[in-house]
């Protein structure tokens, strides 16, 4: 035979006479308290001002460099991405296009509407390296010369 023992619902007889002691019995027990901790017990308990700000709070973020005139580079990453390239702030300027391989060969893909890119280059950009949209890259040495071929049209070099 097995017997099931569960608790049940709500606090135990013993919890709830404890709590109604205690309860009644709190004004002692805080004072008892006081005394032990010479007043801290109350001062923990009682409400603490909000801090006033005293004169104003500068924050110095530094040496903050100032605005130097963009040196844009072209490069192309490990991922195949030809984008032009602020050198000062190693920041993207333009994405230019991809290096995609199609039949076996590595070929120059201009960011445009038409090659299927969300966001094409601009039209002055795009006017620039048209000839340059499709061109196979030959060798190993082939995108360090797109890179010096585009950087030549756009008149960085």
């Amino acid at each position: 035979m097995v017997e099931i023992i569960s608790r049940r619902d709500g606090p135990r007889r013993e919890d709830a006479a404890l709590r109604r002691i205690i309860g009644d019995n709190r004004a002692t027990i805080t004072r008892l308290a006081d005394h032990l901790t010479g007043g801290g017990y109350s001062a923990s308990k009682a409400p603490k001002p909000a801090p006033k700000p005293q004169g104003l709070i500068i924050h110095d973020l530094g040496s903050a460099r100032p605005a130097e005139e963009p040196h844009p580079v072209v490069r192309i990453s490990l991922n195949g991405r030809v984008i032009l390239v602020d050198e000062n702030s190693s920041r993207q300027m333009h994405h230019l296009g991809d290096i995609r391989s199609r039949q076996g060969r590595e070929v120059f893909v201009l960011a445009t509407g038409e090659n299927g890119f969300f966001a094409p280059v601009d039209a002055e950009i795009a006017g620039m390296l048209a000839e340059l949209d499709g061109c196979v890259l030959d060798g190993e040495e082939g995108e360090q010369e797109l890179a010096a071929e585009v950087g030549k049209r756009l008149g960085l070099a």
